[in-house]
């Protein structure tokens, strides 16, 4: 069992979760964004502020009143999900920071006030007197997921790829759960000390909560395969309570959507097909 870093969670109360590194939290706690959504406030007299949150005055002001004096020299999001970009626009216009972020392949489900000052790709370099963040191309929750990568620190912002509580929705079609699988493996390649997610606590064992998440998402892959099994062709519906048993009926609308996610992938991994609206193995 992994053992977050126990640590303030109460909503727009900066916290030092790091060195060099702030933490807020957003007010706004539900059964998807666990207390609240996690800014990180990056530097001390040079910021990076990441993931900005919903649009909430109350977390914007939390968040402008931990800058300070300090000269904000980027605004960045990891994805432009509505719990974690919205906020932007605000904090912009008071900044005048320039945002960092690229649109999502699918408008469902996203931010639609997003307007980038930059795109962002792979491997792209933000400076700020924390020391050097990379970007590192993460889709697979969304498909302009994007993790940064604090390398002289050994922390990785994980945004919602990886969690603090929970393991992440996938939502197709933007989410995509081969790029999921295929993009912890890149993080598990990362040389890491620490992880500071998007919604709960810092995680201290990345390696171990990578390995985890895998194992998680392919013992569930597993039992959706099983699941066919039971009839040909079976609905999506019929599928959810044998493939998510272990899962409270109150999140079945969200847990409906990563069984899509996984079939999508069992599909083009010839392990099983479409019948009219159902599904069969192959």
């Amino acid at each position: 069992m992994l053992t977050p870093v126990a640590c303030d969670l109460t909503p727009g109360r900066p916290l030092q979760v790091a060195r060099g590194v702030r933490r807020l939290v957003a007010g706004n706690p539900g059964p998807l964004t666990g207390p609240g959504t996690n800014s990180y406030l990056i530097g001390t007299r040079e910021l990076v502020i990441l993931d900005p949150g919903p649009a909430l005055p109350a977390h914007t002001e939390a968040i402008l009143a931990a800058v300070g004096s300090a000269t904000v020299v980027a605004i960045v999001v990891t994805h432009t999900h509505l719990d974690h970009s919205p906020g932007a626009r605000e904090l912009q216009r008071r900044c005048g920071a320039p945002l960092w972020g690229s649109p999502a392949r699918h408008p469902a489900h996203q931010d639609a006030t997003f307007s980038p000052t930059r795109g962002v790709g792979d491997g792209d370099t933000l400076d700020c007197d924390a020391g050097p963040l990379v970007a590192v191309a993460t889709p697979g929750h969304a498909s302009n997921h994007v993790c940064w990568y604090q390398p002289a620190a050994r922390l990785l912002y994980t945004g919602d790829h990886i969690l603090g509580t929970t393991s992440p929705v996938i939502l197709p079609p933007d989410g995509d759960m081969t790029e999921y699988l295929d993009s912890l493996a890149r993080l598990a390649a990362l040389s890491l000390a620490l992880l500071l997610p998007g919604h709960g606590p810092p995680l201290t064992e990345p390696q171990a909560v990578i390995e985890s998440l895998t194992r998680h998402r392919l013992a569930r892959e597993a039992r959706v395969a099983a699941a066919l099994a039971v009839g040909s062709p079976v609905s999506l519906d019929a599928l959810l309570p044998i493939a998510y048993a272990d899962v409270d009926p109150s999140l079945y609308p969200w847990a409906r959507r990563t069984l899509e996610a996984h079939l999508i992938r069992l599909e083009r991994t010839g392990r099983a097909r479409r019948v009219g609206a159902g599904w069969a193995p192959a």
